[in-house]
């Protein structure tokens, strides 16, 4: 049975069910947010501030973020040299049909946000989140050219939200990911193995098919084990960050 103190914030699945619609950069602040070394960073953050900026640099970060805010409300700058933001620039020579930048009219949830070297906009919708980088001197109204990395194509910026919106069916992957992070949470609070799968599963699966060698105790151990791989470290191939090299950091290993 999940003892009270443990099932305060983890146990209820529709807690995490804004999980389904997270892009690979929010999963990835989902689960650095949670790890405890990052967490004393974020608190200590004013009383070393000179060594603030390498914390977060160590991170794959800018600047530090709040950890107690989720992806819906947090706005983590990682650093560069991933293709997923879009560069916007007003164009200088622009053609007859050119794309003019329209803020309004871009589809989603729109913020705007300054991460220290640049003005980002971030634009989410069901299943969908883009990011833009806007260039200085860009306004309303003007024309734009893209610029992304990897020659992948640009979204467009012109199209209004449709008066409906419905959501898709949550892929499998998504799913993966909300449990993992669920059953994260539960062992970070110190809930056994068989905690988290009442908490995932229900009290029933666990009664019918809890044993040593059975196919459900050995899925939450694989979930325990890939959100603790996740935060640890792996987190930053979600955010298309290079792997730290082997040796840095040496002296706490569990750093990512």
């Amino acid at each position: 049975m999940v003892e009270p103190h443990h099932a305060a914030h983890w146990y209820p699945t529709a807690a995490y069910l804004y999980v389904l619609w997270l892009d690979a950069f929010a999963l990835a602040w989902e689960y650095l947010r949670r790890h405890p070394d990052y967490r004393l960073d974020w608190l200590h953050r004013h009383r070393r501030s000179q060594a603030a900026q390498q914390a977060a640099q160590r991170w794959g970060l800018r600047l530090l973020e709040d950890p107690a805010l989720d992806a819906r409300d947090a706005h983590p700058a990682w650093l560069p040299g991933h293709a997923g933001v879009v560069q916007l620039y007003p164009d200088a020579d622009p053609p007859q049909d050119a794309t003019a930048f329209e803020f309004w009219r871009i589809p989603g949830h729109k913020q705007l946000i300054h991460d220290g070297k640049r003005l980002v906009l971030i634009a989410r919708s069901p299943g969908r989140c883009l990011r833009f980088a806007l260039a200085p001197g860009l306004e309303d109204g003007m024309a734009v050219a893209y610029a992304q990395r990897g020659g992948a194509v640009a979204p467009a910026l012109g199209h209004a939200p449709s008066a409906v919106q419905t959501r898709p069916r949550p892929t499998p992957a998504a799913l993966l990911e909300l449990h993992t992070l669920q059953a994260l949470d539960a062992t970070l609070t110190g809930a056994s193995l068989r905690d988290v799968a009442e908490g995932l599963f229900g009290a029933d699966a666990v009664a019918a098919d809890w044993h040593a060698d059975g196919d459900l105790r050995a899925r939450v151990r694989r979930l325990v084990r890939r959100g603790n791989a996740l935060m640890r470290g792996g987190y930053r191939q979600l955010a298309q960050l290079p792997s730290l090299e082997k040796g840095r950091f040496e002296g706490d290993a569990k750093r990512p």
